[in-house]
């Protein structure tokens, strides 16, 4: 079977260091699996990392993506803003 590429995307904040903790727990116990974690606060040198999180679809971090495909967990649509807006103006 050939390894399974886990792409995580985060902020450098402490709930995206939880998840990377998290998803590397899950995936250690088997060699099926190669994590790439991606700061998108650091950036890239070749800007891999922000060229990836467009074409998955990240709105919001932390996500994860298996295989070049957003896992249903992290499938959302960021801020709303006609929503928050709404909210801020008390609508």
């Amino acid at each position: 079977m050939a390894k399974r590429l886990v792409e995580v995307f985060t902020s450098g904040c402490p709930i995206c260091e939880g998840t990377v903790k998290r998803v590397k727990e899950l995936t250690q116990q088997s060699s099926e699996h190669q994590v790439v974690v991606y700061d998108l606060n650091e950036k890239c040198d070749t800007n891999e990392c922000g060229d990836k999180a467009k074409e998955y679809g990240v709105q919001s971090i932390p996500a994860v993506a298996i295989d070049g495909k957003l896992v249903d967990c992290c499938l959302n649509n960021g801020v709303d803003f006609n929503t928050l807006e709404a909210e801020i103006q008390g609508k």
